[in-house]
């Protein structure tokens, strides 16, 4: 008997691909050795639906499930739906409390509000990388009473560590959140993250717990990469924070030298 596959889940911006968005061809290389071994590859991501299922195409898979929004949407592979994909978990919460709160210490700040749909609303600019095809600009107040799957805080001209300190001070509960590279702030519904997503996915697949493999580069990884490294591999990206490296079970070469290729090549 062959052994049971890897489930391998990779992180998207700064695992998979660079800051331009392009992806180097010994990723892909990889992907392919690996989905052609029978291992079972896929994404779990902060970005919304429409902004992932274009990196399944760049990487020529087609997984069973694919996990967005940072664990609140997890996808489903049937070829009768428009993408290829259905909507089969969706986690939402209402984000008026936690907004009015951040609100009141980061009065300057931008916010986005993903609804179950992946359609963002938003007050001031955004990359363009986290939303979806659709958005508008609305009032704060029009954010209040959203069904959300995701919220998104950046606060311009702050630093990290000043950033830091700021979210440590407002005490947020009842959400999951994570901050990114960048005065960014990721909040999803309370308990959920990309781990409690792919913890489902494992059962669902029947996969070990032994044989996951996690690549992952920002904040809003580590719960996977602990997840994923309690039985498994975890690899955190060369140029990921200090706090996401420890983490992980070990460390592999930065994005702009191939560190995910280098992880991917170890698994036989």
């Amino acid at each position: 008997m062959s052994p049971a596959p890897w489930l391998v889940t990779l992180d998207i911006d700064g695992t998979i691909l660079h800051e331009d968005g392009s992806i180097s061809e010994a990723v892909i290389d990889q992907v392919a050795r690996l989905s052609g071994l029978g291992h079972e590859i896929m994404l779990a991501t902060g970005r919304s639906v429409a902004a992932t299922l274009p990196v399944l195409d760049l990487l020529g898979i087609t997984p069973t499930y694919v996990v967005c929004s940072n664990g609140a949407i997890t996808l489903q592979r049937d070829t009768d739906a428009p993408l290829g994909y259905r909507r089969e978990i969706v986690e939402t919460f209402n984000p008026g409390p936690v907004l009015t709160q951040i609100r009141g210490f980061l009065a300057n700040a931008h916010y986005a509000v993903e609804d179950e749909e992946g359609y963002f609303r938003y007050t001031g600019e955004f990359p363009s990388t986290s939303m979806g095809v659709g958005g508008e600009q609305v009032s704060f107040e029009d954010l209040l009473d959203i069904d959300a799957t995701r919220v998104v805080v950046i606060s311009p001209g702050h630093d990290m560590e000043d950033f830091l300190a700021v979210v440590e001070s407002m005490g947020l509960h009842r959400v999951s959140y994570s901050i990114g590279w960048t005065a960014w702030l990721d909040i999803a519904p309370d308990g959920v993250n990309k781990s409690t997503s792919l913890e489902r996915v494992r059962a669902l697949l029947g996969i070990p717990r032994d044989r996951l493999l996690a690549v992952g580069d920002g904040r809003n990884d580590i719960e996977m990469l602990l997840w994923a490294g309690a039985n498994g591999r975890s690899v955190a990206m060369g140029q990921s924070p200090d706090d996401v490296a420890a983490a992980a079970t070990e460390v592999t070469a930065s994005v702009y030298d191939d560190g995910l290729a280098k992880a991917l090549a170890r698994l036989l």
